[in-house]
């Protein structure tokens, strides 16, 4: 948006050019905790926010500071590459937690509680969910809280970086439960919600102990984030979202046309996305298929498959552990989705 750009282009001209705290400014700090309350209606201090270099940041310094070697963190499938990577790095066990789409890609009370043992130490979630669009509804997040109710050694990390992008109602965080939320890691940012991708700014609300660890490892890796995005983020957060929620109103409309174009094609089988920017199909119906040059036994096949014959990219489904489905994007304009979806019926077709 126009108005944050010359937020930026101020600080620049204002000189911000030096080193910055490492937790954030405290103006962009504050300025997080009242969007936390005109948002989410969610109390949150500066002591309990770490602004990072990408939400990406934000959540390995959280992984970082809470998982130890051979802790359990469950995650539901799909989920973003990143997730188990990170749990990886921390020498952690990832423990997946399957979906399916007719269950909408979210699991249950009963599925979070046949997974927990006495290793857990971390849940992880996104809601909206990429790459599937799913969203937890208040109800549904109540049903997993009561679970977590019983295990108060989980810390919750809540990834909310869609926000915003939600085409069936009001987002709902889990930390909105009060005998909780001092367990929950909301970890957010300004990629998303505000098409800021290449301005790297993520942050993290979380009670002030982990606020702190996350700080400490922060200080060792990059120090404080850019004090020009930081400038910028503290206008982003406290002017009119109506450049967002417009933006959101162009997503729907390409959302539905995806849909239509996607329902079409024999052998995807696709549930709509609720939130995020993505669709995540069941292609499996392609595998054994061949175009007489190309086998398909994978997603990740078929993803080859579309970029060598559609010139259309997409991700495998096996990287956010759904072998089974691949992600498309409609984060493009309406012409270009039009002509993509075009090459990909096209393409499919040649496969027998």
């Amino acid at each position: 948006p126009e108005h944050i750009k010359e937020a930026a282009i101020k600080a620049i001209k204002d000189n911000w050019s030096h080193y910055t705290p490492v937790p954030g400014y405290l103006d962009l700090r504050e300025a997080i905790c009242t969007k936390f309350k005109r948002d989410n209606n969610l109390d949150y201090k500066p002591e309990n926010i770490v602004v990072s270099t990408g939400a990406k940041q934000s959540l390995a310094n959280v992984i970082l500071a809470l998982v130890d070697e051979n802790d359990e963190v469950l995650i539901p499938t799909p989920y973003w590459v990143t997730y188990s990577e990170l749990v990886k790095i921390a020498r952690g066990r990832v423990v997946e937690i399957k979906t399916s789409p007719k269950a909408g890609f979210k699991i249950t009370p009963e599925q979070l509680e046949a997974a927990i043992t006495p290793h857990t130490n971390v849940f992880l979630f996104s809601s909206p969910c990429n790459p599937s669009g799913a969203v937890y509804s208040k109800a549904e997040l109540e049903g997993l809280v009561n679970v977590f109710r019983k295990y108060p050694n989980i810390t919750i990390i809540s990834d909310e970086i869609y926000e915003y992008i939600n085409f069936v109602g009001e987002h709902e965080s889990i930390a909105q439960f009060e005998d909780i939320k001092d367990r929950v890691v909301i970890v957010n940012g300004l990629s998303k919600g505000f098409a800021m991708t290449g301005w790297r700014l993520g942050y993290i609300a979380a009670n002030a102990t982990i606020a702190k660890a996350c700080e400490k490892i922060q200080g060792q890796f990059t120090s404080g984030t850019s004090s020009i995005t930081q400038k910028a983020a503290v206008t982003a957060l406290t002017t009119d979202l109506r450049p967002s929620l417009d933006m959101v109103k162009e997503f729907t409309r390409r959302r539905e046309r995806v849909l239509e174009l996607v329902s079409k094609i024999p052998g995807i089988e696709c549930s709509a996305p609720d939130g995020a920017f993505y669709i995540f199909p069941d292609i499996s119906a392609y595998y054994g298929k061949t175009d007489g040059k190309t086998v398909i036994h994978t997603s990740g096949d078929l993803c080859m498959y579309l970029l060598n014959n559609a010139h259309v990219s997409s991700v495998m489904g096996e990287a956010f552990g759904d072998p089974d489905c691949v992600r498309f994007s409609f984060a493009n304009s309406m012409p270009k989705i039009e002509e993509a979806w075009d090459r990909v019926s096209k393409a499919l077709a040649k496969l027998k």
